[in-house]
């Protein structure tokens, strides 16, 4: 059964391109689509606020898990899912 995550970032290298990604994944974790939003921060919090905002019904099931990618950047991922109807 596919899972979601979220995903987002630390604008670590100054890029300017704040952003929150929602991935769909297999049982073995490899990616099957993905998804992205604008955010005007960095960071879990910056994250949980727009995603509330453009995506009501997708709720964080899990905490932020924090992760540093082999470049330097900071991130942070968090399970999902869709809110019953």
């Amino acid at each position: 059964m596919p899972r979601m995550t979220l995903t987002c970032y630390n604008d670590t290298f100054g890029y300017g391109w704040r952003h929150v990604d929602l991935f769909t994944r297999d049982a073995e974790g490899r990616e099957l689509n993905w998804v992205h939003w604008a955010v005007e921060a960095d960071g879990p919090r910056a994250a949980d606020e727009v995603t509330r905002k453009v995506e009501p019904t997708l709720r964080r099931t899990s905490q932020w898990r924090h992760a540093v990618s082999p470049a330097g950047m900071d991130y942070w991922e968090a399970d999902a899912a869709w809110a019953e109807s």
